[in-house]
């Protein structure tokens, strides 16, 4: 059987996620006055990706809702109780910085052109269909893309096999 459909990934795949994310917090921590809780930038930034890796495997686990695991990320990072309207405003103000420096990839362009004619494309992430729709819209890959499925929406994140039979379902492909 030959290979009929790629299925991608979003972040850290066809976009850079990790520079993006790096960047826009470093930015955001300044306009927010805290660098000075932590000894340095990237102190600052190594605790927001383990609280946001410790938050992400809550909601993988189904713990917690993706809203509830965003705003549990901001409280424990600032170390204040904040209403979901609060922590829900902080994260705003960090998507205005992070979405500033979106960038795809410098190779992404060139494969999707190159495997157009002979492969359809999905999207398969653990995010959600809102934050990755708008993002591939943003990017501008978003029409290569025959359907763009994401964990928040399945109930289903990778790894598990729940997750890569819906896409299948979605292309109807065995």
């Amino acid at each position: 059987m030959s290979i009929q459909a790629v299925v991608w990934d979003v972040d850290d795949t066809l976009f850079d996620y990790t520079t993006a994310d790096r960047l826009g917090m470093r930015a955001h921590l300044a306009a927010e006055g805290l660098l000075d809780g932590y000894g340095t930038v990237e102190q600052a930034i190594t605790r927001w990706r383990e609280i946001t890796h410790l938050q992400w495997a809550r909601f993988a686990a189904g713990e917690a809702t993706f809203e509830a695991q965003r705003r549990d990320r901001v409280r424990m990072f600032v170390g204040q109780e904040l209403t979901d309207a609060e922590a829900d405003a902080w994260f705003q103000r960090y998507v205005a910085h992070y979405e500033a420096v979106w960038a795809l990839f410098p190779d992404v362009l060139p494969v999707l052109d190159a495997l157009a004619a002979s492969h359809r494309h999905a999207v398969l992430s653990n995010s959600s269909l809102h934050v990755q729709d708008r993002k591939l819209r943003v990017l501008g890959v978003h029409d290569r893309f025959e359907t763009i499925l994401c964990a928040a929406e399945l109930g289903v994140s990778k790894p598990e096999a729940g997750a890569f039979h819906a896409v299948c379902e979605a292309l109807a492909l065995a």
